[in-house]
């Protein structure tokens, strides 16, 4: 399957032969006990189907000239009971089949798949996957009906055909041998069609995939068609791929019905060129119920041959099927175990890359002798610049990648020499794309390890940060997400995967960009609660992790303060450590101090603040207090005011009864 776009089309690099079809009778063989039964069904239906013809000949000729009614009664009980039988036999054909042909596809897509999760890295970075989801559905259903309808019906069509020249040549040799004449002309057709109708099912298969593939890249890149208002452009992609779909298909389809066209035309020929025979010949050499017997068996004689020839369609698109699924299954798989891996034993965590030279495609060097030490419990950040080969240095560590030359040592095992599984059991691995499954959170974290409780799935969560958010949503870990987590923030997917990826508990923990859409704040805790982790392995004794991250050179701000850094600088597809080494490390002290300077300026304006606030809070309460003294002298002078003013009132009351003065206020009468 070679690399291409959307818009190229495949090209076989393994040429259909009859390998192809010995390989597809593998499948075949798995069911063959059903398979030898619906060839029994369909044996009997067809033989009881042909009795008839025969039974007509013998009432015309032989029971009506005699006016012999109980043999017409005793036929035509017989031709009844051939009818039954032969539907009977065909419904239970009928119902082996579509069992035998389920199966078929099971299998086949079932050793498509587990082929599939094999292949490397490498096979699905060059091939659009529309297209290998073509294969997987759309290739696996059109071969199934082929690979068992289609061999029982071949079988059973060249069986009929055999069975309707025996029942015509026991009616008549001479009209037998004119209804035959059309075979070798029909020959020639098929064998002049057969070149070009491959070649045009062949097209048909690379548009079918071209327009699947262009398809799927648009779907998964929506938001970004909408962002830009590309929706115009894309429709007129979508249908010039669309319009090339359909005349692939228009030309396969004419290509076929030649052969229909073919088969038709010749039947209705050699049955009239029988009929002239005949006729010419009626009277004492053929009979009139020979005639129409050998009529019958005429029409039926073509009929399996015009099936044959559309069985030949059949075969002709699922052989170009078969060769794009038996390509795919030959995919060789470039990253698996050596004949002679071994199980990794329990790791403590030591990563070292020896001499190490890669390249993606075999030209341009990624890493070129490139050398790393790292001991278990470290953690180091590679930095550098974007294409530096970070992520390269990442996926090279759990095996995703053969390098070209070199070696990959974990624990002073060459990675390279034990198998996969033993290998990426002991890492916890997570990648630049987040991706969620669709399923509920709880599933989403769990596929980390899958015999998790939920009480370790949470404080999984909590340790990455994400139980708040998670909590707030309406199902809690229960609610539901779509694929890619299309309801989640890209923040929020990268605490699900860091979560899933903690929850294995790995001793060597890759990291690619795992925080890039992190807000500053979650970020700084993560690293708190790794570091406070760490700290607590060490004090029991067990060991921290071995963390090896990638991030960007503007990422070094938060990885300073307990890892080691390991600046990678692009160089002509050269990754080298060490080099620009003391820049970086310079430029690594600077933000060390700044962040220290932002730290101590931090606490100072938090104290001043808070002595200026206090002092304010005493100033308001000493007002208050003078406020509240001033207020009760006040009230004082005035109680004692009030009470010298009544004393004076009343003290004038005496002095104005003495004088014989009426007080106002008295109301009494002096004497």
């Amino acid at each position: 399957m070679a690399r291409n776009r959307f818009d190229v089309d495949e090209t076989l690099e393994t040429p259909f032969n009859i390998k192809h079809l010995l390989r597809a009778g593998v499948y075949i063989k798995r069911h063959k006990q059903k398979m030898i039964l619906s060839l029994v069904f369909s044996t009997i239906s067809a033989a009881c189907a042909l009795v008839g013809p025969k039974l007509i000949e013998t009432a015309l000729n032989v029971a009506v000239p005699n006016r012999d009614y109980k043999m017409l009664f005793i036929l035509a009980g017989i031709m009844l009971l051939s009818i039954l039988l032969s539907i009977f036999f065909s419904v239970k054909r009928s119902r082996y089949m579509t069992v035998v042909g389920q199966a078929i596809i099971y299998d086949i897509r079932k050793d498509l798949f587990e082929h599939l999760q094999r292949l490397s890295f490498q096979f699905y970075d060059d091939r659009p996957h529309g297209k290998i989801l073509t294969r997987v559905i759309n290739y696996v259903n059109s071969v199934s009906d082929a690979l068992s309808n289609g061999i029982i019906n071949f079988i059973l069509e060249i069986f009929n055909l055999i069975l309707i020249a025996v029942f015509m040549f026991m009616c008549d040799v001479r009209l037998s041998l004119v209804v035959m004449a059309g075979i070798p002309l029909f020959l020639i057709i098929v064998l002049v069609i057969k070149p070009a109708q491959r070649r045009a099912w062949q097209d048909v298969s690379n548009k079918s995939s071209n327009l699947n593939a262009y398809l799927h890249e648009s779907l998964d890149g929506m938001k970004i068609t909408q962002a830009f208002t590309r929706e115009e452009e894309n429709a007129k992609i979508y249908n010039k791929l669309n319009t090339k779909m359909y005349k692939s298909w228009m030309k396969a389809q004419y290509t076929s019905n030649l052969v229909w066209f073919s088969v038709n035309n010749i039947s209705t020929w050699v049955v009239g060129a029988m009929y002239l025979v005949g006729f010419s010949l009626l009277g004492p050499a053929v009979q009139i119920g020979t005639l129409i017997a050998i009529s019958a068996y005429a029409w039926r004689f073509w009929q399996p041959i015009l099936q044959l020839s559309n069985l030949y369609n059949t075969f002709i698109n699922a052989v170009a099927y078969l060769e794009r699924i038996f390509e795919m299954i030959d995919e060789p798989v470039l990253v698996d175990d050596a004949p002679d891996a071994t199980e990794l034993p329990p790791i403590k965590g030591d990563v070292t890359f020896d001499d190490v030279t890669f390249s993606y495609d075999g030209s341009i060097n990624v890493l070129e002798h490139f050398n790393l030490d790292v001991k278990a419990g470290e953690s180091i950040a590679l930095v550098g610049p974007t294409g530096a080969g970070k992520t390269t240095v990442v996926n090279l560590i759990s095996r995703f990648y053969n390098i070209n030359s070199g070696r990959v040592l974990v624990d002073g095992h060459d990675i390279s020499k034990v198998t996969l599984h033993s290998l990426r059991a002991q890492m916890g691995i997570m990648l630049q794309d987040s991706f969620i499954f669709s399923g509920t959170i709880m599933d989403n974290i769990r596929y980390g390890r899958l015999d998790a409780t939920d009480e370790e799935i949470i404080a999984a969560a909590k340790t990455v940060r994400a139980h708040e958010f998670i909590s707030e949503m309406p199902d809690g870990y229960y609610t539901q997400v779509n694929e890619r987590g299309s309801r989640l923030s890209q923040g929020q997917k990268q605490l699900i995967a860091f979560a899933r990826t903690l929850l294995s508990d790995p001793k060597i923990l890759v990291l690619d960009e795992a925080t890039s859409s992190i807000d500053a704040k979650t970020e700084r805790l993560l690293q708190e609660e790794e570091h406070q982790r760490d700290n607590d392995d060490d004090q029991t004794h067990r060991g921290g992790k071995t963390v090896v991250r990638a991030d960007l050179a503007h990422k070094l701000r938060i990885q300073h303060d307990r890892e080691g850094l390991i600046p990678l600088a692009d160089d002509h597809g050269r990754a080298e450590v060490g080099k620009y080494a003391h820049e970086y490390k310079q430029r690594a002290r600077e933000q060390r101090r700044h962040h220290q300077r932002e730290d101590d300026l931090r606490h100072t304006l938090e104290g001043v603040a808070a002595k200026a606030l206090r002092r304010f809070v005493q100033g308001v309460v000493q007002i208050l207090h003078c406020a509240g003294n001033i207020h009760v002298d006040q009230r004082e002078g005035l109680e004692r005011k009030d009470e010298n003013d009544a004393g004076k009132a009343v003290n004038a009351r005496q002095l104005h009864t003495e004088e014989g003065v009426y007080d106002a206020g008295d109301k009494s009468i002096p004497a």
